[in-house]
């Protein structure tokens, strides 16, 4: 597996592991969508791993995707759940899956409330996340 893709398909396991195939192929939309744009890193795990940095370590609460620096494990231990996640990855960076949350580049579950999100247009809804320009 190419790094690009072992990346994005973390990024969805631990994003959406528990959501369906459309949320899968969103999230995974964002982070694309943040490569393209000037204000992110310009790779796909530039982007997934993107944060603020101690000696090398990711500062704890401080990431893009909170996963990545929760202190937990970044391992995958649901093997079928990885194996979507896997194959959702590689169906974005192969344009062979299209999603629906077009230009977007934020997005949170509906369970959080960032203070970002109130002044950004909502793009729309899939399964629990909700998806901003």
């Amino acid at each position: 597996m190419i790094e690009a893709a072992f990346c994005l398909a973390l990024n969805v396991y631990f994003e959406t592991r528990s959501q369906g195939i459309a949320e899968m192929i969103a999230v995974s939309e964002v982070v694309m969508n943040r490569v393209e744009s000037p204000r992110y890193p310009d790779t796909v795990c530039g982007v997934v791993k993107d944060g603020v940095y101690w000696n090398g370590y990711p500062l704890k609460h401080k990431c893009q995707f909170s996963w990545h620096c929760d202190g937990l494990s970044d391992v995958p231990t649901n093997l079928a759940a990885w194996e979507l996640s896997k194959q959702v990855a590689e169906g974005v960076l192969l344009g062979r899956t299209k999603g629906s949350v077009g230009k977007a580049i934020h997005y949170h579950a509906e369970y959080v409330y960032p203070s970002w999100a109130k002044v950004r247009p909502i793009v729309g809804k899939i399964g629990v996340h909700i998806f901003y320009e």
